[in-house]
């Protein structure tokens, strides 16, 4: 893929902390900033998608009630640890 030139501010301490695993890395500082902004973004991308799947869960209006998750919880390393709880609320009929 084709780069582009980009240029940003960065704080004295990371250009050098970049400079140095560059040369460890065998690297460009600019191959390492690009690696990471990737990185970074593409964390970003999957912690955005989890969230919309969680809000589009939430939205259905099923959920497992507190008391439920709290015995769950409290059975765990004990002689009668319960199974993971099954939603008990549920949204209104209409």
């Amino acid at each position: 893929m084709a780069t582009i030139p980009f240029s940003l501010r960065i704080d004295p301490e990371i250009k050098a902390q970049l400079t140095q695993e560059a040369e460890r890395a065998d690297r460009t500082p600019s191959y390492l900033a690009n690696q990471a902004i990737k990185i970074f973004l593409q964390a970003k991308t999957a912690k955005r998608k989890a969230i919309d799947k969680a809000v589009e869960e939430a939205d259905k209006g099923i959920f497992i009630s507190e008391g439920a998750v709290n015995a769950w919880v409290d059975s765990w390393g004990t002689e009668n640890e319960l199974p993971v709880p099954e939603p008990d609320i549920f949204p209104d009929a209409q």
